[in-house]
């Protein structure tokens, strides 16, 4: 198995671990398993106004994966105008978020940028220089004017 089908099989594996399925399973058991989660959110909102976040992303990698994880559910990501790009701002249930959507966003952005680094550190390694490790670090006393 490939690093990448390695990478696939963990994100689905999360995904169903949030999603209260019993198995990764089939397109029909992931839709379902989908659908449970929506209701989670609908439920939520009955009972909880929603609440305006601001997430602040660090990378385009995390803000690209955080907002195609709130469209999942149905849920619409926005910036205000002259808002960062690693801005993303959401209404949404404070329950939801702390139950469901920012866990699963943390446990797919690990195994998305342990992916990512093993990947970049490979090609660098094989195409530019096989040493990859840190600059030596030298301490030296700075003068003073």
């Amino acid at each position: 198995m490939t690093s990448e089908e390695e990478l696939r099989l963990k994100l689905r594996k999360i995904e169903a671990l949030f999603e209260g399925a019993g198995t990764i399973g089939e397109r029909d058991a992931a839709g379902a398993a989908r659908e449970r989660i929506k209701a989670k959110l609908a439920d939520a909102a009955k009972t909880a106004p929603a609440v305006e976040y601001t997430f602040t992303l660090g990378d385009q990698w995390s803000r690209q994966l955080f907002v195609a994880l709130c469209r999942r559910y149905d849920l619409k990501p926005y910036r205000y105008a002259r808002q960062r790009h690693t801005t993303v701002m959401l209404k949404v249930p404070k329950d939801f978020v702390d139950d469901v959507l920012w866990p699963q966003y943390s446990a797919l952005s690990k195994e998305l940028r342990e992916y990512l680094d093993q990947a970049t550190s490979k090609i660098i390694s094989e195409e530019v220089h096989r040493d990859t490790t840190e600059a030596q670090e030298i301490v030296q006393l700075l003068e003073t004017a």
